[in-house]
């Protein structure tokens, strides 16, 4: 009897590890006919007030002779927001909007107080006429978590609602923007743009001045202009709102 529940436990041991390994299972080299994977290690995500969310970074690279060609990541959290950077280029590939480091952002979408932290993953294929005949079979191989420890898929944490308004020339404006019921603010923005042909002048640019007020998961951006008509300018407002459903 005591022989079979300790083999019962076994049994159900590897059955949970099984799982854990599926569920946790990485993407970075899905699609890639010849990639070396390239696992980061846990990387700290700190949190903070309200409308300052602070954002941590990491660089991962590939070995000499490859590229970027596919990227995952691990969260601790279901509220880690985490992308990269990319450059800009067409079409969006490996080598155009890739090269061989990629830069990961995190964000925690939750409220201050919970730690939490996020593992990169990278993908990396050879350049043309580079990598060898014999690439390496993965750089810092990930260690296998254990059954207890809940790792997660990244997804999408934050929401973005945001607004754009056309300036009246020489008049005053105020632009709100808020978190939706249930949300909380974690980031907020204003940016001025201009639908003009060429660039904007220094004069033009010294021709709009805003304020941004954060008032709980409020924003609320104030406007002057000294526009000429026909200026074409606009204000762009935004919000990221973590804890909505």
């Amino acid at each position: 009897m005591k022989r079979a529940l300790l083999l019962a436990l076994a049994g159900a041991a590897v059955l949970a590890a099984g799982a854990r390994s599926a569920t946790t299972a990485t993407r970075e080299c899905n699609g890639l006919m010849v990639c070396v994977p390239v696992a980061g290690p846990w990387v700290a995500v700190p949190t903070g007030a309200a409308g300052a969310r602070p954002q941590t970074q990491f660089q991962l690279s590939c070995p000499r002779g490859y590229i970027v060609g596919g990227l995952d990541a691990e969260l601790s959290s279901r509220q880690i927001d985490v992308v990269f950077d990319a450059r800009l280029g067409s079409p969006v590939n490996p080598g155009v909007s890739t090269t061989r480091d990629a830069l990961f952002r995190a964000t925690k979408g939750t409220q201050p107080g919970t730690r939490a932290s996020f593992r990169p993953h990278i993908g990396c294929i050879p350049t043309n006429g580079g990598g060898g005949t014999r690439p390496p079979t993965a750089v810092r191989p990930a260690a296998l978590p254990t059954a207890l420890a809940a790792i997660y898929p990244p997804g999408q944490p934050v929401v973005r609602h945001v607004k754009n308004v056309e300036l009246r020339p020489q008049r005053p404006q105020r632009i709100a923007a808020a978190c939706a019921r249930g949300e909380h603010l974690v980031e907020a923005w204003r940016a001025i743009g201009f639908y003009t042909i060429d660039p904007p002048t220094p004069a033009q640019l010294r021709t709009v001045r805003t304020t941004l007020a954060v008032k709980g998961d409020r924003v609320k951006v104030g406007v002057r202009n000294t526009l000429q008509i026909g200026a074409g300018a606009t204000v762009q407002v935004g919000v990221v709102c973590g804890g909505g459903k």
